[in-house]
């Protein structure tokens, strides 16, 4: 499976720290972020990170920001991408359960880590499990739909 990640200048560190994890984890990674941490803007990384996931070069993708507020804004702007801002692990696993989420987005100034990577790896564990959550997401997409 290939995740593409994608950060600014806040998250380099954390970008670099899960990048890693995503590896020893036996996943491929596209590193679309910046390694620079001269100020950039996040919205730029963000519609980077949702192109990769709807044009197919990754199945899923990680975004990082200050807050993961601004890169996942970015994000869901790409029509197909469904991102949600997790700064705990629970919230991450149902966001893939129950809204079926393609990008995970957080804050390098909310979480550390370990607590960043116990959010990715409930994310990347939990699956989607359609059923009564299907016409939900099916209605959130046809928002989507009407501009």
């Amino acid at each position: 499976m290939k995740i593409a990640i994608g950060n600014d200048h806040t998250a380099v560190d954390l970008k670099n720290v899960i990048l890693d994890y995503l590896v020893s984890l036996g996943y491929e990674v596209i590193n679309l972020g910046t390694d620079s941490r001269e100020s950039c803007d996040y919205p730029v990384y963000g519609e980077k990170v949702g192109r990769a996931v709807v044009d197919g070069l990754a199945d899923l993708g990680i975004a990082i920001c200050g807050t993961g507020v601004g890169i996942s804004l970015a994000a869901n702007k790409v029509k197909g991408i469904r991102a949600c801002v997790c700064s705990e692990p629970y919230t991450a696993k149902l966001s893939r359960m129950h809204n079926n989420s393609n990008v995970l987005a957080f804050g390098a100034r909310v979480v550390g880590d370990e607590m960043a990577k116990m959010i990715v790896k409930e994310w990347l564990d939990a699956k989607y499990e359609g059923g009564r959550h299907q016409r939900r997401v099916d209605m959130v997409m046809e928002i989507e739909k009407k501009g």
